[in-house]
């Protein structure tokens, strides 16, 4: 996944990333993760939406859920592929199927095949932001990453600023069908742009890996069992469930992610597992932004939609703050102050689940979490891909996704378990919310702590 304020006076115009060399797969990045942050926040603005439609509540979790679970796979297969050859015929497999996850979304009858089209699509986006990583690194030199992923923070400003009010516009006024299908013309541009210039991104060469794809799908498999379990009422059927698992789950991770990542051990290691702390904060929270003010303060999906809009800007603000100081402050200190902000935001925005607090706290406490996670996830990305053994930027770029898919699947997972036992309970949805906000601002202070771990050294630049 490639994640959420034009260019400061301090980092000159990012004129190598348009050398005519890169030229084309510059922008045709850029239009990838336009159309990965449009398709992100409107879904999220415009699901409140599609429940009252299509019903199904106890499922609304797995709309995200499910969608990050099959990234897992996407990411696998396409990272295995990056190091055995060039990325274009994965990419176009992403596109494809990421579009086929579209149309079936736009035309679900039930929120159940809603769920099955997410999976679908969740495939292809998890094989296209894994290329995407690996046309960085193959593509740029180090000293050019960190503007790289500041244009691409970026990237998310215009749909941040437009696609939840526009999304939530739609969904109110016309149809939330169209949420998913108008995105739908972008992808023959993206493959125009993108498609040639990857082939030209083949590894120096070809060394010998582990079938990684073979081991994401047991990893997909129990991640599914927890969330399946956790979605279950009756305790005697969770716990056993969620138990297998978890088993199932870390037997894969330890073929599939670096030696030592489980541990958080210091290096490469430690940045993959902080890397998964992050996502499971930040987006398990965000999920359920939109529900919260939605249902519990009775805001209608467009204003609950420009709630969203404020991490997009200051989560470019961030990025584009680390690329002018990686030269005077160590990736370490920005990612551990990144995470502070990160909590503080989310315990912010989770409060106007209370009918007390201003809703507006909301959106105030969305761009707070939104600059921390801009200072954070790009410096951890960066570590990542600058450690990444030679001719194995498909390793590390499918072990930076799993990490992120995997943590945004048990983000959206245990926030989607916590309010369907309020629904099943004597719960509240407000306080089910404020359960569940509480719960991913204390995961940020968790990642924190682990990001202590990290490389200390100052970015190149």
């Amino acid at each position: 996944m490639v994640m959420p304020l034009p260019s400061a006076p301090a980092v000159s115009a990012p004129s190598g990333l348009l050398a005519a060399s890169r030229r084309l797969l510059t922008i045709g990045l850029v239009l990838v993760v336009t159309m990965a942050a449009f398709e992100a926040l409107a879904i999220a603005t415009a699901m409140p939406v599609v429940e009252k439609d299509l019903g199904g509540l106890r499922l609304y979790g797995l709309v995200f859920s499910g969608f990050t679970v099959a990234n897992l796979v996407g990411a696998a297969y396409a990272g295995q592929e990056a190091d055995r050859r060039d990325p274009a015929l994965p990419f176009t497999i992403g596109l494809c199927l990421f579009g086929a996850g579209l149309v079936l979304g736009g035309l679900a009858p039930s929120m159940m095949v809603l769920v099955a089209a997410r999976c679908v699509q969740g495939l292809g986006s998890g094989m296209i932001a894994t290329l995407a990583y690996v046309g960085i690194s193959r593509g740029y030199d180090e000293s050019l990453r960190p503007r790289m992923f500041a244009v691409l923070s970026s990237a998310w400003v215009g749909p941040g600023l437009v696609g939840p009010a526009l999304a939530g516009a739609v969904a109110d006024h016309i149809s939330w069908r169209l949420v998913f299908l108008g995105l739908l013309p972008l992808l023959p541009l993206a493959a125009f742009l993108t498609i040639p210039e990857l082939r030209k991104l083949a590894p120096e060469n070809v060394t010998p890996a582990t079938n990684r794809l073979g081991y994401s799908m047991i990893l997909a498999a129990g991640a599914a069992m927890v969330l399946a379990g956790s979605a279950l009422d009756e305790p005697l059927a969770t716990v056993p469930l969620v138990a297998a698992g978890l088993a199932v789950a870390v037997f894969a991770l330890r073929t599939l992610l670096p030696s030592g990542t489980l541990v958080a051990a210091r290096g490469l290691p430690a940045a993959v597992a902080v890397m998964g702390l992050a996502c499971l904060a930040f987006f398990g929270a965000e999920a359920f932004l939109p529900l919260a003010l939605n249902e519990v303060r009775g805001q209608s999906p467009t204003l609950a939609g420009l709630s969203l809009t404020a991490a997009s800007v200051t989560w470019a603000a961030g990025a584009w703050l680390q690329a002018q100081r990686a030269e005077q402050w160590s990736r370490r200190s920005m990612v551990i102050t990144g995470f502070f902000l990160a909590a503080a935001g989310i315990a912010i925005a989770g409060s106007t689940a209370a009918q007390d607090v201003p809703v507006y706290a909301a959106a105030i406490g969305w761009g707070v979490a939104g600059l921390g996670m801009g200072l954070a996830y790009t410096n951890v990305s960066l570590a990542i891909l600058a450690e990444a053994p030679p001719d194995q930027e498909g390793y590390a770029s499918a072990s930076l996704q799993l990490s992120s898919v995997l943590g945004v699947a048990i983000g959206t997972g245990l926030s989607g378990a916590i309010v369907s036992a309020g629904d099943s309970g004597a719960w509240s949805t407000a306080t089910s919310i404020g359960l569940a906000f509480a719960l991913m601002a204390a995961f940020s202070l968790v990642a924190a702590g682990a990001a202590m771990r990290l490389p200390g050294t100052k970015s190149a630049a």
